[in-house]
């Protein structure tokens, strides 16, 4: 068969080693943070609330676990995974854990690779399944969606990006992923289409153990009491994991970020910000706010950021990061409407690109004055599965000054009232020797109030 041309894109080339080298580095710090902070905060086995965060930290290590094996893969390349397949097999690794497929609509014909065959406990020795024949080993309730994706990639061409229930020969159930698109022939028609299928039973049932836990402390504590005012904030309000300009290089960011908390004895919301460095030198900035308060919004924003920094670090831009972040709030059953901004800062073009998801705009400060950046088009997170989000750029100079804020830091005044007192400090922010000292003429500023939420900002400065 003549090379793959897919519906909405030229085959892609595998990155260069150096870069997956700097992510899997990435990723293992985090994985070794986030189990450092699992050992230390084993607690009481009977208590619910105990047994809920240990559930956590379980599914965060599952998940960066996956990630880095999956990185490691990539960096080995197809013919070394190939050469340690029985090896890996053993262990259980990721890579046993997916497999790939096409099927040739000219000829009927299906190839599969090894790993498929494994996740679907099926005789490598005998022929892979059909497109007709696929839907033999679905479950019964989800055959229906399976058609509806395979027939939707095949006549209107778009991907197959979903989940559905296998049943292998030896009575067991799995969860599969699978991601597919059309293969096009020379002439645009459809010649084949193109799977990878992932088992992510055991990711399931981890985030069913945090569900039922959750659940469990619900049903325990009705009513949750008044929480304290945190002594430390959480890492996401408090750890800005990047380079400051003082080292040096050349257009990178100074940043410095302030919480201010609502009143005395309001359990803690979901405002956050954060800021992690990237391996390709980029800046990732991000700030938002989930409803709720207590224990269940610091459990939804720990997950949306450790989404938000995994896609980050595998190079989604800051729309699809919103996009995979809204996928992760689409819940029917209890529906939630949040708000966030997502930017990437590239330091050696000065170029800032940003999505809104319902939230207020970056500020830039500039020569004594300051604007609010146009917002690109982008619903709150949590509206419907398939929302486009816009993507906009700013091109920056030395010495800018960017502020990124939560409504909730003028009380019961919103977004707009926020932004207009924040901007009237233009003169005083700009004049400012380093963002450490304008949080501390917004704090003076805006400090005093008496807020019912939480409210955040940073700021960055662009160095010369």
């Amino acid at each position: 068969m003549s090379p793959h041309v897919f519906a909405d894109r030229p085959a892609g080339q595998p990155p260069e080693r150096g870069t997956v080298d700097a992510l899997i580095s990435q990723t293992r710090r985090l994985l070794g943070d986030v189990d450092a902070v699992r050992r230390d905060a084993v607690g009481d086995a009977a208590d619910p609330e105990a047994r809920w965060q240990r559930a956590l930290y379980e599914l965060a290590v599952h998940q960066l676990s996956d990630l880095d094996r999956h990185l490691a893969q990539l960096r080995e390349g197809p013919a070394l995974a190939r050469a340690d397949r029985p090896a890996q097999r053993a262990a259980g690794s990721l890579l046993s854990r997916v497999g790939s497929a096409e099927w040739d609509l000219l000829t009927d014909e299906a190839s599969w690779s090894e790993e498929l065959f494994q996740i679907l406990g099926r005789d490598p020795s005998v022929p892979a399944l059909t497109l007709d024949e696929l839907p033999s080993v679905v479950h019964a309730d989800d055959q229906p969606k399976l058609t509806s994706m395979v027939t939707d990639c095949l006549i209107d061409g778009k991907p197959i990006d979903g989940e559905f229930r296998v049943v292998r020969p030896d009575g067991s159930v799995r969860t599969v992923h699978m991601m597919g698109e059309p293969v096009l022939d020379a002439d645009g028609a459809t010649a084949s289409m193109w799977a990878v299928v992932r088992d992510v039973s055991e990711l399931r049932r981890s985030q069913r153990t945090v569900r039922e836990t959750r659940d469990s402390l619900r049903r325990r504590r009705p009513v949750a009491p008044p929480e304290p005012q945190e002594a430390a904030p959480p890492a996401w309000r408090g750890s800005l994991q990047v380079p400051r300009a003082s080292t040096g290089a050349p257009g990178g960011l100074d940043i410095a970020a302030l919480r201010l908390p609502a009143a005395t004895g309001a359990p803690s919301g979901g405002d956050w910000y954060d800021a992690l460095g990237l391996a390709d030198g980029a800046t990732l900035l991000s700030v938002g706010d989930l409803p709720g308060r207590g224990a269940a919004a610091t459990a939804d924003v720990a997950m949306l950021l450790g989404a938000a920094r995994g896609m980050a670090l595998c190079g989604t831009d800051p729309a699809g990061l919103l996009s995979g972040l809204n996928h992760l709030l689409d819940t029917p059953a209890q529906p939630r409407l949040g708000s966030a901004l997502c930017c990437r800062y590239d330091p050696v073009a000065r170029v800032l690109t940003w999505a809104s998801a319902g939230h207020p705009a970056p500020l830039l400060f500039r020569d004594g004055a300051g604007r609010a950046l146009t917002s690109p088009a982008g619903s709150p997170l949590g509206a419907p599965a398939g929302t486009a989000y816009g993507q906009a750029e700013e091109t920056l100079r030395a010495g800018d000054l960017l502020l990124l804020h939560t409504d909730g830091l003028v009380p019961r005044r919103g977004a707009t009232a926020a932004a207009g007192r924040l901007l009237a400090l233009a003169p005083r922010l700009t004049a400012a020797r380093d963002p450490q000292e304008c949080l501390r003429m917004v704090s003076d500023e805006l400090g005093g109030d008496e807020r019912e939420n939480d409210g955040c900002v940073l700021v960055a400065r662009v160095g010369s």
